[in-house]
């Protein structure tokens, strides 16, 4: 027998409990979160060792909510007693707000397709069974998604997000490719177990003047680095752009377009970002210049009026929600579209735009975010 919901929510991350959490605050009573995983799985994929580079910190009462936080009055900062919180950390903050807000989450549900149906209501087709409902909130992320297409013979590397713990890397010398957060992470992580690597970077994001910390490191990632870098064992190769990658008995050949090739005895690491969830439902979608989903002013879909986007895929031009901080102050808006349309309580939206949660006139936002 199928299910139906007003409102069906995939994903149980961190935008996906975000919006059930006001959808519950408004006095919606159909709705449900669906997770092909657990509550957090995204989080508890994680390398053991990575950690949040936005620092959690209560701070409520004064009037500025923990960065990692996805819920006003709430701070993993405090609930963790973690500044930078590990991926495990915060799938328990996460699951904390579920237990606490009542949330309906049903985990273990793959979505296979979504169809809209005569212009009205969505159906979802699972693993398991059919659901439909009138809107669906798509807040399935990004990190369990990589782009392995981003070069030929991408595919013979290990994508950053498939290692498990660097602690089990077991060889003497690592190549990666990618100079952001993740890349940096790993040559970090890689010195601390004594293991020697090279970076190879098309862009020196260390050098970078800028005070987004999408676009340059972090405070928190420069700082170990600073550290890192005279011990030895880290090599950094800058405006490098990988083209290739082959294989050849045990080495591994890494072609870059200005013409330098560096050869590895190990699959190199790719740390170079991810498709996205959005790239099983594409065809609901439009897609823009900088290949993104393209959403109109309330988070929709500009191709399927009911389906909304939240999360780090969101984008506005040249604005990117891509840390939590950011996508969270999105919440609102779209919560206050499909809240209207339902006729739900909208009095708790007060509350969000008085703690900073509500970003609705994106002129305001003078940053451009390139993760």
């Amino acid at each position: 027998m199928n299910k139906h919901y007003d409102v069906l929510i995939v994903g149980a991350g961190a935008s996906g409990i975000g919006v059930g959490i006001l959808m519950k605050q408004m006095g919606c009573d159909s709705f449900c979160l669906i997770d092909r995983g657990e509550i957090g799985a995204t989080f508890r994929k994680w390398p053991k060792e990575m950690r949040f580079i936005t620092p959690s910190f209560p701070s409520q009462g004064f009037g500025q909510t923990d960065l990692n936080a996805v819920v006003p009055k709430t701070s993993p900062g405090y609930t963790l007693n973690e500044e930078h919180p590990t991926g495990e950390d915060y799938a328990e903050y996460l699951e904390l707000l579920v237990n606490h807000y009542e949330l309906p989450v049903r985990t273990g549900v793959e979505v296979k397709e979504v169809r809209k149906l005569d212009r009205q209501f969505f159906k979802v087709n699972t693993a398991q069974e059919t659901i439909t409902s009138w809107f669906v909130v798509w807040a399935a992320g990004e990190y369990q998604y990589p782009d392995l297409g981003v070069f030929p013979g991408a595919e013979l590397c290990i994508h950053n997000s498939q290692i498990h713990s660097f602690e089990k890397m077991k060889e003497d010398d690592y190549l990666v490719i990618g100079g952001y957060e993740s890349g940096l992470d790993a040559v970090y992580q890689l010195n601390k177990i004594q293991k020697k690597s090279r970076l190879i970077a098309k862009t020196p994001t260390w050098k970078i003047d800028s005070s987004d910390p999408s676009v340059i490191l972090s405070p928190y990632t420069f700082s170990r680095m600073k550290e890192a870098i005279p011990e030895g064992r880290i090599k950094v190769y800058e405006q490098q752009i990988v083209n290739s990658v082959r294989k050849e008995k045990a080495h591994y050949y890494v072609n870059t377009l200005e013409g330098h090739q560096f050869i590895s005895h190990t699959p190199p690491i790719l740390a170079t970002g991810f498709k996205g969830s959005t790239s099983i439902i594409s065809n609901l979608f439009e897609f823009g210049e900088h290949g993104k989903p393209l959403v109109n002013d309330k988070d929709e879909s500009t191709k399927c009026e009911g389906l909304f986007l939240c999360g780090p895929e969101l984008r506005h031009d040249s604005h990117v929600f891509c840390y939590i901080y950011k996508f969270r102050q999105r919440f609102p808006v779209l919560a206050k579209e499909i809240g209207s349309r339902l006729n739900l309580n909208l009095e708790i939206l007060d509350l969000y735009r008085k703690e900073n949660f509500y970003l609705d006139d994106l002129s305001e936002c003078g940053e451009r975010c390139e993760c």
